[in-house]
């Protein structure tokens, strides 16, 4: 009875062994070698953008023995893909509002707000220091533009649709007819 029992444990000493020899193959196998690697690209900048989506196209007014206003908003696509942060801001002028003889006063046309939304999926909206109403210039020919919206640094990045509204104001004394005016538009690259 010895040997029997004797030969089990042997067994079970040799099979034990080669358990946590198994074992011991495992935790080898798991635990392997660490090494780091380092990724990179490249980002490369685009430009600075702006294109006005439509005119302003004001609404008619009959004289009435006062003065009066009409308003229009347009959409500005403004897309900065540059990349740097470093700001941007939008200028305009125009020439008089005349109907071939006539002129509106150079005061007649102003901008009584701006709104901006993103055209993306993410952008950095911009930060505007302008206050409005915003007066913009007018003559037979076009003065210095002013600047009427802007985006701070580290702001505005992005594709945006920037809405000014503008109000034309129509004097009780004006002469009956079809006003027209040229409107620039700009964007500099500097808020």
């Amino acid at each position: 009875m010895k040997k029997i029992f004797g030969s089990k444990s042997r067994k079970w000493r040799w099979m034990s062994g080669i358990g946590i020899a198994l074992l011991l193959l495992l935790a080898a196998a798991t635990t392997g070698f660490a090494d780091n690697v380092v990724g990179s690209m490249t980002v490369t900048g685009g430009s600075l953008t702006m294109s006005a989506v439509d005119n302003p196209a004001f609404p008619g007014v009959t004289l009435n023995g006062t003065a009066q206003s009409v308003s229009d908003s347009i959409g500005i696509d403004v897309k900065d893909l540059r990349g740097t942060g470093a700001g941007w801001h939008l200028e305009v002028t125009s020439t008089s509002f005349s109907n071939g003889t006539q002129t509106l006063p150079t005061t007649a046309l102003s901008i009584t707000g701006v709104t901006s939304a993103c055209d993306g999926t993410t952008c950095t909206d911009p930060t505007n220091g302008n206050t409005y109403p915003l007066t913009v210039p007018a003559g037979a020919t076009a003065p210095a533009a002013v600047e009427f919206f802007d985006a701070a640094v580290n702001t505005g990045l992005g594709d945006f649709t920037v809405t000014p509204t503008f109000s034309l104001s129509v004097p009780a004394t004006t002469y009956a007819g079809t006003y027209t005016s040229t409107v620039t538009l700009t964007v500099a690259n500097v808020p």
